[in-house]
């Protein structure tokens, strides 16, 4: 019996290492069908899926998922839908809906969701999902989102996980972005005109692995106004190794 565990465990061992991760890109678009004249309604998505791994393909693509029906809805919460089609179909869904109650006015609805392999190495796999959606207003909203995952397990990795000590590496980074951004050591991080919540520094929700370096990203709102854009803090890996519990 112990021979068969020990035969079935190297079978498994010999599957698994005889194929890897890989990714392929599917898309999908989605237009209305009502009667409009220009800028009608429209979403596409381009996304990259994993496969040959089926549990660890599988739980990234899940995550995948999850993330687009965050980013690709209108109202209180997000669809409901179980695939991109579905999705793309409840997008276009509201805002026929919408255009039905209010048929004298105009809505020049748009999605677009691109997602690429940002970075992949034997410990780290990063996702790199680029949006922009409108669904009315002055101005639509573009950001980036980071989804970083063990690429053995396909389990995501939150950004606490990523450093030994968290605190230590905000202090170094807050001294990085002080000095790229020109805002004195001695004076609140906000002096300059960033908005930073309560007057102190954070860390991005989305941090990238680049071949360069790891890439602080904060999209608009989250640091500075929508009308300064995004700022980017690029750190090289020589610099940020100490700090690092995933590399």
């Amino acid at each position: 019996m112990k021979h068969i565990i020990i035969f079935a465990v190297l079978l498994f061992s010999m599957t698994r290492c005889s194929k890897e991760l890989a990714f392929e890109d599917q898309s999908f678009q989605k237009k209305t069908t009502l009667p409009c004249k220009n800028d009608c309604p429209q979403i596409s998505v381009r996304i990259p899926i994993a496969k040959d791994v089926p549990v660890v393909a599988d739980s990234i693509n899940k995550k995948v998922f999850s993330v687009l029906k965050e980013i690709i809805y209108f109202g209180e919460k997000p669809y409901t839908s179980t695939d991109y089609k579905g999705l793309l179909a409840s997008f276009i869904g509201s805002y026929e809906k919408l255009q039905k109650e209010y048929p004298k006015d105009v809505f020049g609805w748009e999605a677009k969701i691109e997602g690429s392999v940002k970075y992949q190495s034997d410990s780290i796999l990063n996702i790199e999902i680029k949006h922009y959606t409108y669904t009315g207003g002055a101005h639509g909203y573009q950001g980036l989102r980071s989804l970083i995952f063990d690429p053995e397990t396909g389990k995501s990795i939150p950004n606490n996980k990523l450093f030994k000590d968290r605190n230590a590496f905000k202090a170094f980074a807050e001294k990085k972005f002080r000095a790229k951004y020109k805002i004195p050591e001695n004076q609140p991080i906000n002096t300059t005109g960033y908005q930073f919540e309560d007057e102190k520094f954070e860390l991005p929700q989305n941090i990238f692995y680049t071949d360069k370096g790891l890439l602080l990203h904060y999209n608009p709102y989250e640091a500075a106004s929508y009308s300064d854009g995004p700022k980017e803090l690029l750190l090289s890996y020589k610099d940020v190794n100490e700090y690092l519990a995933i590399k």
